[in-house]
Formats: structure tokens, sequence, C-alpha cells
């Protein structure tokens, strides 16, 4: 097998782009195989590349958005033209709202038909314009060197994000001349020296200030810088919206996550704050309570927005000081920032602690023979290496709200909101870190989206353990549904399979909990079985959020209704 760049010359296009891959360290793909992009596919079996053949095309775009949360480089996706783009734009989205690196290369018709409307013809720049940083078709196979490079580039450089490569099937089987473009490395962009003393001033003058993470562009080494600047500081660390893996939870700073049910503590707290430093992040519509936490374009309080893309400084609120930093300058840069002679908000410190820890300390009981707290202990009894992945839905509020993320890259949660990402996430993560444990936390609704994946997992050997939490419905529609039009149920009911036969049909492992007294043996057998595993957990479909039943939504709401 040779997996060294080839500088030869008179090489097809598909041999070309496959080289420009292994030339940028890609050590593993996702796709569904398409006759568009065959050649490829005969390229790449000559190299060492991990190709992991998927059963729909969301679920390989997921699993490449994945991989480029974990590694900071593009995760890169194959799929074929026209329905095959489509599926995996649901993949796309999540990158481009995660600020995640990735390349989506798509089978396209030959040049001499376009515009015909063609078997399967689309305009990918047209509809991947808007949803990816950057939509490309290579007309020329000269050209693909200079356009893979740059590729590399744009997903990784600013906020990062998800590339569209178009891929015409003739261009992939033209023999040109060209030499291959050297591995593409990010700008690191550093703060100034004038910005960091700015800052320490700030600090200085600050009584209540609070330090809120988000954004990509991190990695282990600026957590680590992080966490020493809060010790320094005694400053409140508080993590955004599915990005609790940048602050370990265990530590005395952390205050807690800022999402879907928020801390009513830690919201007071931030909005009684005299210094925000936003690093990172963008305060979207989660975070932010809907655009409500602070003013705009005036946030209401000094803010320090950190970000590696300039466009998102000041694009909603306007920052006291904006830094354009890459997180991990930043982190390194803190280190120079010193703290005052005496911290007036150490008592700030340990409240906003104290609060977090009250919160998050343990579910209360819900309706139900099985017992959400249950799970909740079991995980956090995991190694701390453990990554744990989700989609969407009321099942992930036990996750976010009770879990405690101790390390950097150990959670795979879309930031986006879309359902199905669980399952897809956690076999990308198990293939790329066999010797972590993995697990996914989905829905029942949310598993079946991508659920024909564990027959991947079954393929590649990839033993993930997948709880599905099946309550029988869609029950965050559900939830609003009780608030918003209360005994008028429609559309949001499911009538599920046996989760666990579902699972030992593909090859794998299942197990189904009705008891709370089988939790943990349930679990411990999916574990010990050495294979994907599906545990299927019955909840109660009282238990729809944890501080609150399915039947008291509905009473309260009704309630307010003949009030007014």
């Amino acid at each position: 097998m040779n997996s060294l760049v080839s500088t030869a010359t008179s090489r097809t296009g598909a041999r070309i782009l496959v080289d420009a891959l292994v030339a940028n360290g890609v050590e593993r793909a996702f796709g569904v195989p398409g006759e568009s992009y065959l050649d490829v596919l005969d390229a790449m079996s000559d190299t060492a590349i991990d190709f992991i053949i998927c059963r729909q095309e969301g679920s390989a775009a997921m699993m490449a958005e994945a991989s480029g949360k974990l590694t900071g480089r593009p995760g890169v996706c194959f799929v074929t033209r026209g329905p095959g783009s489509t599926n995996a734009s649901a993949g796309v989205h999540i990158a481009q709202q995660d600020s995640t690196p990735m390349i989506l290369f798509v089978g396209q018709i030959s040049r001499a038909m376009r515009g015909r409307e063609a078997f399967q013809e689309v305009d990918y720049r047209a509809v991947f314009g808007t949803l990816a940083k950057w939509a490309v078709e290579i007309d020329d196979a000269a050209r693909i060197p200079e356009v893979i490079a740059r590729a590399f580039r744009v997903a990784m450089q600013g906020r990062p994000g998800p590339v569209v490569v178009a891929l015409p099937e003739d261009m992939l089987s033209d023999i040109v001349d060209v030499p291959d473009a050297p591995r593409v490395e990010p700008t690191e962009t550093w703060p100034g020296l004038t910005d960091m003393m700015r800052l320490q001033k700030m600090l200085w003058a600050a009584s209540r200030p609070v330090m809120v993470l988000g954004g990509g562009r991190w990695n282990s080494k600026a957590v680590a810088s992080v966490v020493r600047f809060a010790e320094r500081f005694d400053l409140p660390v508080c993590a955004s919206f599915r990005r609790q893996m940048l602050f370990p939870a265990d530590h005395g700073s952390y205050a807690g996550d800022i999402g879907f049910s928020l801390n009513p503590r830690l919201l007071e707290r931030l909005r009684q704050a005299d210094l925000i430093i936003l690093a990172g992040g963008r305060f979207g519509e989660v975070p932010s309570q809907g655009y409500t936490l602070l003013g705009i374009p005036d946030p209401g309080a000094a803010l320090v927005h950190v970000h590696s893309d300039a466009d998102e400084l000041g694009r909603v609120y306007q920052p006291s000081l904006a830094i354009n930093a890459t997180p991990a300058a930043f982190a390194a840069a803190l280190e120079g920032v010193q703290p005052p002679n005496t911290i007036a908000w150490s008592d700030w410190r340990a409240a906003a602690r104290a609060d977090y820890v009250a919160w998050s300390e343990e579910p209360p009981a819900n309706p139900g023979a099985v017992q959400m707290a249950t799970l909740v202990r079991y995980l956090r009894d995991l190694p701390a290496d453990t990554t744990i992945c989700n989609g969407a839905g009321n099942f992930a509020i036990w996750v976010h709200r009770f879990h405690r993320f101790r390390r950097f890259g150990t959670q795979l949660a879309p930031t986006s909101g879309s359902m199905g990402y669980g399952v897809p996430a956690a076999i990308a993560a198990k293939r790329m870190q066999p010797d972590r444990t993995v697990v996914a936390v989905c829905g029942d609704g949310d598993f079946l989206m991508t659920g024909q994946e564990f027959a991947t997992a079954v393929q590649y050997d990839v033993p993930i353990v997948a709880v599905i939490i099946d309550n029988g419905m869609y029950g965050t529609i559900r939830m609003h549904q009780e608030r918003e039009h209360p005994t008028r149920v429609f559309g949001t009911t499911l009538r599920n399979p046996d989760f666990a036969a579902y699972a030992r049909a593909f090859g794998g492992f299942g197990v189904t909990v009705e008891r709370d007294a089988d939790f943990s043996a349930g679990l411990d057998a999916a574990f010990a079985s050495g294979k994907p595993a599906i545990v299927h957990v019955k909840l109660d479909p009282e238990a729809i959020t944890p501080t609150t039943s399915l039947s008291a939504l509905r009473e309260k709401s009704l309630a307010s209704r003949a009030v007014s």
C-alpha cells in the first residue's frame, strides 16, 4: 500500500485528489459509495485511508463532523450526487452551527451534461452556498491541489466550518501533470499585548467577573491554560451550550453550563456580572437565552469578546474589548495576565460553585419504575476520558445537567440541535479512539433518525454502547405541545420496535430495562459483551423533564389559560 504523497506527473484527477488528502494527514473518511466518484474509491484503495462505509449520507456527514470536533482538522465525507448530497446536508448544517472543520466531497454529473437537468443534477454552489463556509466545483483536474489546499484552510481558519467540493465524474478521470500542494496548517491569530493589558485592567476593576467558554479551535493545552488562569484569578467559569468539555466540572471554579434548562441562579449571576469574558463562542440563541441575557447592541455590562473570526466580533453585541484571537493563542497569552494583589470576588466564585453543585448533584426522582438518576450515577463512575455522545431531545437534559464532564474531547453533541447525532458521533469517536469508552445516549425518536448505522458499528466491530431512552414520543415537541395546546395531542406519539431485538438482529448485543433494579446490570452486560450494544430503557412518559411531569405541565398550562 502506498501512503506516500505522490510527486509523479501524469496522474488522474482522482489520484491527485487522494494524494492531496494523504498530504493533509487524512487518516479516515466516511461515506456512502456512488458511481459518480468511483475513480476516487479506486484511488483510495491504494492508500492507508480508513474509509468507513455508512448506511445513509446524513450519518456519514455527522461522523465526519464528529471527527472534526475531536481532531481540530477537517473531517472528510464522500457522497454521491443529487439525493446523496441533500441527505448529507444535515451534517453540513451541524458543522456550520457548531463551528466544526469538515469537507464534504460530492460526486457530480459530467461537465458536458450541466444545465440540462441531467440525472441527479444539482447546482452545489447554489444549494450549499448559504449552508457552508464555501461551496466549489472543480472543473479542471490541474487545479485540484490548489482547491483542496484552500478547502482545508477555509475549513480550519477563522471560525471553522464546512466546505463542500463537487467533483464532476469525467474530471476525476482526466490525466494531468501538476505537483502536489504542501500540508495546510491553520494560522493562529494572536492577541496583541495592548489587548491583554486592557483585559488585565478590566479584571482589576471588576467585582463580579465571569468567564464563558465556547466555540471551536480549542485543544487540551488551551483548556489547561484557562484552568490555570481561573485558579490564579479565583474566577468563576461557565461553559456555553454543549461545550462542557472545555472546563473540568470537578474543578472549584466551574459554575455550570449555559444551555437549555439553565440553572436560575447561574442566570441571575450572569445578569449581575460586571465583566463577562466570552472566549471562543458567539453567544447565540441558546446560551443567550433567546438573545435576552445581554442587551443588543449594548450588552449592558463590560464584555470582552475573544473570537478567531473578526467578523464575529461586534456582529450582535458590541464588546468593550474585542480580541481577534484563536482560543489556543488567547489561552497561552493568559499566562502573562497578572491578578490583582487582593481578589475581591472570591466569595462570588465560591457561591457560583456552590450553586452549580446544588443544581447538578443528584437528579430528583422521576415518575415510573426506571430512574434517570441511576443512569447519571453510572455515567459518572465511568473513566474520566469516556466520551458521551447525544443527539437532541428532552432526554439530553439529564446528561447535560447532571453528568460531570472532566476532560477535553469527551463530549460530542450538536449545538444545532440535530436529532440522530449520537450514534454516528459515537461510531466515529470509537473508531478513532478504540481504547476509550464511548456511550451514545439517545431518545427513541432520536435514535431511529440514524439507527441503521448500528449496522456500521457491527460491520467494523466498533463496540459502542447506545442507551435508548424510550418514552414513546417526540418528547421535546410533546412538552411544547402540552404547554401551547394542552389536551390536544397530535403528531407526537411513536410506536417503537423492540430495540434490544433490533441490536441482536444486526449481530450486536441488546438488553431491555424496565425496572430500576436492572438498570446498572443491563449497562454492565452491554459493556461486558464487547459488541456494539443497545440498552433499551423503558421510561415512563410522565418523566418529561427532571423538574416536572407531563401531567403537571398540562395542568399548569390549563390553569394559566383558565386565569387568562
